[in-house]
């Protein structure tokens, strides 16, 4: 039997239109609504994409947007001096750097500059402190949203075996951490991995963040695991596919999300989540939205 397709999708529509229908009682208990500043340096493409699919879910949610677009040639003294800017700014409650940032300009320089409590992405370095020490802190999108689909499912994390292939700060990491959260028996690989498979294979949940095409084959697979795609590659013929061997791997499964339409949708719909708790947050009161 072919798994069951976890549809990030629809799951992300839920959120969004959920936090939606928050937003008027919060005008109405504070005088505004949550409003989101994203800053983008230069031209690239698919940042730009990216930007724009972010600043219409926000506005389509009903909070306030600002799109600060500046160009490739900014300083970095310029950049951080904006950014300085922003958080003294009593109206912006969430800050979102999008990366990559041009060569000359510190990445890990630009997120530490951010108030910790306006990092919507939850990449400062407090932020992620917090989160390996178990304290309350601002959950980066993507691993959030991880942790979503994997409740939809319904299967049990306490006391499961866990799998991540991939170690980056971003998603990796963060995610391992939160499995363990979970109660969950975690174990982090990545593609230097000896003999992946045989670590693949005893993975009850399997989230895979390497980005690196059809990296896990149906035979790396438990039967019956909950399968995570991260992965964001383009095929040979130029088609979205991820570290995931979709066709293969979903008559393994007993759930696997797809690419696109698993995680990605999760992240942004995680992001207008955060902006909305660290509104909250900063007005006194994280308890309306969780």
């Amino acid at each position: 039997m072919a798994a069951q397709i976890i549809d990030g999708k629809a799951i992300a529509a839920f959120v969004r239109e959920d936090i939606k229908t928050q937003v008027p009682g919060l005008r109405e208990k504070y005088g505004r609504v949550p409003c989101l500043c994203v800053i983008i340096v230069g031209e690239n493409p698919a940042s730009k994409v990216y930007v724009r699919n972010k600043v219409k879910a926000t506005e389509e949610a009903g909070m306030e947007s600002r799109l600060l677009a500046l160009p490739e040639s900014v300083s970095e003294e310029e950049l951080l001096a904006l950014i300085g800017k922003l958080n003294a700014d009593d109206g912006v409650d969430g800050i979102l750097v999008q990366l990559p940032l041009p060569k000359h300009i510190d990445e890990d320089k630009v997120i530490d500059a951010i108030s910790v409590d306006k990092d919507v992405d939850g990449f400062h370095v407090l932020n992620v402190g917090s989160l390996q020490l178990g304290r309350h802190c601002i959950v980066p999108c993507t691993p959030k949203g991880i942790m979503c689909l994997l409740t939809s499912t319904g299967v049990p994390l306490n006391g499961c075996n866990a799998v991540v292939v991939g170690r980056s700060n971003i998603v990796g990491k963060p995610v391992a951490k939160l499995l363990l959260d979970a109660n969950a028996t975690v174990t982090v690989a990545h593609s230097r991995t000896a003999d992946l498979g045989a670590v693949t294979r005893r993975a009850d949940v399997l989230v895979v963040a390497v980005g690196r095409e059809s990296l896990i084959t149906a035979d790396m697979v438990k039967p019956g695991a909950v399968v995570i795609d991260v992965g964001m590659n383009r095929n040979a013929e130029g088609k979205l596919c991820g570290d995931v061997d979709f066709e293969g791997v979903k008559e393994v499964a007993g759930w696997i999300t797809p690419v696109p339409g698993g995680v990605g949708p999760m992240t942004i719909a995680m992001l207008l989540k955060n902006t909305a708790e660290c509104f909250e947050n900063r007005l006194g009161n994280c308890n309306d939205i969780i």
